[in-house]
């Protein structure tokens, strides 16, 4: 497989790394609009041409697939003329900014018979896949209630950088640079991160928003810092459980956390994901009685990049697809309404 990465910023290095690593995949070509920068990114990779316009690779035409690792805005216009050039698509979420726009490129995949994925990272990891597997061989039996956060603390520590003087953080704070907050952000991970332990989707929502106070008149420079620092949000599911899915930037002392408490009738399972490892716990069986918890040791698993190849490969999508990824787009814009008219609101029909 031939591939082309559009876009070469913090995240493409990511998709450099893991695709160069794959029998079979050539790094055919890189765009950026930064002459400097994505001839730079070409010579670290060794890649075969630079361009610094979709447009001019498109015209080339030597690749197969494409590597979409622009800005959240740009997903939508560019993914769709890539596959209007037949070029299968594995595009960083979130796949759009709104849910018309995403399912829009999932109707577009679908019709022309490409491959069309989404980089839910969190699905590389190997406990949460033996997670759903619980779930799915019955051990945890019919679920009743689930509990998911996703914590981070840079708004109050310096391990990733100061937000209070670099770009890279101030614009998420700012709804006019584009940010829709924390739950723009982060939020289509940890509703995937449900989703799919629980094997399960969501059928209502009712979210509360917040940004707090950060700095005087709550602006630095250009930057408004208007966007959601945190948010809460229950939901039911369409298996008939309830849940509570939270996010901070506010979580001192959780560096990148994802937590997911799932209880059913038969027995119950706990992953935790964290910045330095992860652990699946389970509560099953005779351990009910006694509460006794016990950690489970999982083998890994294929991460993203290798089963998007292998997608490519059978010539058909795998998952997290376009259409589960809109699902979950849809699911974070009626959380927004549910903000504004301070009433649930239904996924379904």
């Amino acid at each position: 497989m031939r591939l082309l990465i559009l876009g070469t910023g913090h995240m493409a290095n990511a998709h450099a790394r893991n695709f160069i690593e794959i029998d079979g995949v050539t790094l055919a070509g890189a765009v950026d609009v930064d002459q400097n920068r994505v001839e730079a990114f070409r010579e670290k990779y060794s890649i075969e041409r630079a361009f610094t316009s979709l447009e001019e690779a498109l015209a080339w035409g030597d690749f197969d697939a494409v590597a979409n690792v622009t800005p959240d805005s740009a997903h939508h216009a560019t993914t769709l003329k890539c596959l209007a050039a037949g070029k299968h698509v594995f595009c960083e979420k979130p796949l759009a900014t709104n849910y018309h726009d995403a399912m829009e490129m999932a109707e577009k995949a679908e019709a022309a018979n490409l491959v069309g994925m989404v980089n839910l990272t969190y699905r590389n990891v190997a406990q949460l896949q033996a997670a759903r597997k619980l779930v799915t061989s019955g051990q945890i039996g019919k679920i009743r209630h689930v509990e998911a956060s996703y914590l981070q603390s840079w708004l109050v520590s310096k391990q990733w950088g100061d937000w209070r003087t670099e770009s890279q953080w101030l614009w998420r704070l700012s709804k006019k640079h584009g940010s829709n907050g924390t739950l723009g952000d982060v939020g289509v991970h940890i509703l995937d991160f449900v989703v799919y332990g629980t094997d399960t989707e969501i059928d209502e929502v009712f979210c509360r928003l917040k940004a707090f106070d950060k700095a005087e008149g709550n602006r630095i420079g250009e930057y408004e810092l208007d966007a959601n620092d945190s948010f809460t949000m229950t939901v039911s599911f369409t298996n008939g459980a309830l849940g509570v899915v939270h996010s901070s930037r506010w979580a001192t002392g959780h560096v990148n956390e994802l937590r997911l408490r799932v209880y059913g009738d038969k027995g119950s399972f706990e992953v935790v994901h964290r910045h330095d490892g992860s652990k699946l716990l389970a509560c099953l069986g005779d351990d009910i009685e006694t509460a006794t918890w016990k950690e489970i040791e999982v083998e890994p698993v294929p991460t993203n990049y290798q089963r998007f190849v292998d997608a490519v490969g059978q010539g058909k999508a795998l998952e997290p697809s376009f259409r589960h990824a809109a699902k979950l787009q849809k699911a974070i814009d009626l959380a927004n309404v549910t903000e504004s008219d301070r009433k649930e609101h239904r996924l379904q029909g």
